[in-house]
């Protein structure tokens, strides 16, 4: 099964595993948390290679309904490279993660390790997760903070850094610089207040730079904030790897 909000990812991703037809069968797609659950529990995969943010909604939070049947395991493909989010999504039970910069070979790869019931993580981020398993009193408050986190859409990323950007700006300008109204903008502030418990911009302004948020990806990682377009999707499914996950 695949699950992407953007429509020219999920056609790449479809034409790649129907040529594959000796070695895997796409049973179902799904463009919206909805249609994933609902096509997941018609379908039953072996495996969901399922994106993060889906129109808005963070994806982990289907997690229980998706893992509800045992059969089938999940692998995340997502363009986001925030540590916390992976972690959370790793530790909330998928199997195996792949960034969107991914090779076509190493997607298909990946889905077959899944199918066989091993992971796909790359090496720092199972390092992150193992530790957090092994010393759960000194990873509580961080926990806590990630699992905030991790229900930023993101769009609400996109806000966070450019509200860092623009500092003391105007709700007026910063809305110009996100190319949307002064109403859906205050309408995501009040979603990001609520989701990580601050109370103004201040408070989120001294939160983002606390946490690192101001990053739209992890230190060190490509800078993933662009539209995936076209050419992004002949990178992702035909282009070299700028990232190889290990398989354990």
């Amino acid at each position: 099964m695949l699950a992407d909000d953007h429509p020219t990812i999920l056609w790449g991703l479809s034409r790649l595993i129907e040529a594959e037809r000796t070695r895997m069968e796409l049973v179902c797609t799904a463009g919206s948390c909805e249609e994933v659950v609902t096509n997941a529990a018609r379908t039953i995969p072996d495996v969901i290679l399922l994106d993060l943010d889906l129109g808005g909604t963070c994806s982990i939070d289907i997690f229980p309904s998706l893992l509800a049947n045992s059969a089938s395991r999940i692998l995340i493909f997502t363009g986001m490279r925030d540590q916390a989010t992976l972690d959370q999504a790793i530790l909330s039970g998928a199997r195996g993660m792949l960034h969107k910069d991914a090779s076509a070979e190493q997607v298909l790869k990946a889905i077959e390790k899944i199918h066989l019931g091993e992971l796909w993580v790359d090496h720092e981020t199972l390092g992150r997760v193992f530790g957090k398993m092994t010393n759960p009193a000194r990873s509580t408050s961080l926990d806590a903070e990630a699992q905030k986190q991790a229900t930023l859409t993101a769009r609400e990323r996109k806000i966070i850094h450019t509200l860092v950007e623009e500092g003391g700006t105007l709700n007026k300008t910063l809305a110009q610089r996100l190319f949307i109204s002064e109403h859906t903008l205050r309408n995501h502030l009040t979603s990001i207040y609520q989701k990580l418990g601050v109370a103004n911009r201040l408070e989120l302004y001294v939160y983002a730079i606390k946490h690192r948020l101001a990053q739209l990806h992890a230190p060190g990682g490509a800078h993933d904030a662009r539209p995936y377009g076209w050419a992004h999707m002949h990178e992702a499914l035909g282009g070299s790897a700028l990232e190889h996950n290990q398989s354990h």
